[in-house]
């Protein structure tokens, strides 16, 4: 897009931040020590997580909502999200007193549906459809062109991304040094289109760079073809920003000011969780860890930087912390799991455990049945590490008793059984 198109974008920006003045929290830009000194650089968090809805959402939701026509709102307003869109647009309508209907996909984490609830109470009904995002703004789609209804898009739509780019106003009011990188989490596009209409024009020299998951790497993809794409299958468990398809409107505003696309594999998503809450106290959702889960690709670029990674949420439901917990384990190389044999008599657990295991390895999973037609049986077994060093001489003991058959973390489809 054009300098031009950026600048009167900028104005639209200005006039959003005072329509939201008296609705958002104008969220902390805060250095972290940790981090600072583990990459040489001067790291900040730019905290979306602390907004009322607990992520940048609201931001877009409202100022969309604040933009339409009464007439046009009394018709009831219509939305498909994940979650964080979805809590955004709930809040508009109980604030604004507007009816509205949102679609969510069926596997939406429980803590993102009562969240919704809570913020929308009485002015909104929740439709669960599908199993992706794109599936349940399908289903959205077509009900908003049956009832006639106002459809509040996600991220696709100008007035969206000019509200989610006052986060890129705020932080440049808050820092006092030029930002050299900006790392921005990227679903649909909505943050990072907002980030590039406000740095191409206020701070060109910064560096933004996106960040996606791995397994849903959309804007990766657009980018190498020159249009937006449907990809043809994502993993959702970074729902944040597990989205098949970008939009057009965030596209054609990132794909000249975007410096990079960096991808983070779901493990690591999971390690950068871990250590938030382990070491910051700060509990995030896995596409609020992904801006600071790509710091390590940087590490060379950034030192003696100054940094900002945008946490873009904290809508994590605590019971997928332990899947949060065993996935981090797998990508550090602690958690492995394999079929063993078992001679079929007494005393062939102990050698296992005494002759095999390692002093500071520990069996976290066995399944086994005894079957009396069998000499020897097969169990699954699950052996968590103190280091990933310990990795080889475990295998090379369980050949040497003659117990190793499989290993099993290389194989997704078994794997999705065990985790």
């Amino acid at each position: 897009m054009k300098i031009e198109t950026y600048s009167s974008m900028l104005e639209n920006v200005c006039k959003a931040e005072e329509r939201l003045r008296n609705v958002v929290v104008k969220t902390p830009l805060a250095a972290n020590n940790n981090l600072s000194f583990i990459y040489e650089a001067k790291i900040n968090f730019k905290r979306e997580d602390l907004q009322q809805v607990r992520s940048y959402k609201i931001r877009g939701a409202y100022n969309k909502m604040a933009s339409i026509s009464s007439e046009s709102l009394a018709k009831g307003v219509v939305c498909a999200s994940a979650g964080n869109h979805a809590q955004g647009v709930a809040f508009a309508c109980s604030t604004m007193k507007v009816k509205g209907t949102i679609f969510m996909p069926l596997p939406t984490p429980g803590q993102k549906l009562e969240q919704v609830k809570m913020f929308g109470g009485d002015y909104i009904n929740i439709v669960l459809y599908g199993d992706t995002f794109d599936e349940a703004k399908d289903a959205a789609m077509r009900f908003c062109s049956e009832k006639n209804g106002v459809f509040i898009h996600p991220f696709d739509d100008l007035a969206i991304i000019e509200g989610q780019a006052t986060v890129g106003i705020e932080i440049l009011e808050q820092t006092k040094e030029p930002v050299d990188y900006i790392f921005v989490p990227i679903g649909g596009g909505g943050l990072a289109a907002g980030i590039c209409s406000v740095f191409q024009i206020l701070s060109p020299q910064t560096k933004i760079i996106g960040v996606e998951p791995s397994a849903a790497a959309s804007m990766k993809k657009a980018m190498e073809k020159g249009k937006p794409v449907l990809l043809d299958k994502i993993s959702r468990f970074v729902d944040g920003a597990a989205v098949q398809q970008v939009g057009e409107i965030t596209f054609e505003l990132c794909k000249n000011v975007l410096s990079d696309i960096v991808t983070v594999d779901e493990g690591l998503v999971c390690e950068t969780i871990l250590s938030l809450y382990n070491k910051d106290a700060i509990v995030v959702e896995p596409a609020g860890a992904l801006s600071i889960a790509a710091l390590e690709k940087y590490k060379e670029e950034i030192k003696g930087k100054n940094v900002v990674c945008i946490i873009s949420g904290s809508n994590n439901d605590i019971t997928r912390m332990e899947e949060i917990k065993e996935k981090a384990l797998l990508h550090a190389g602690l958690k492995h799991y394999f079929l063993v044999r078992f001679p079929q008599r007494p005393g062939a657990l102990k050698t296992f455990v005494m002759d095999v295991l390692g002093p500071d390895d520990d069996i976290t999973y066995f399944e086994y049945t005894q079957k009396n037609s069998k000499e020897k049986g097969i169990a699954v077994v699950g052996i968590a590490l103190k280091q990933n060093l310990d990795f080889t001489p475990l295998i090379d003991k369980m050949k040497k008793y003659d117990f190793f058959v499989n290993y099993l973390n290389n194989d997704p489809s078994l794997m999705n059984l065990l985790i």
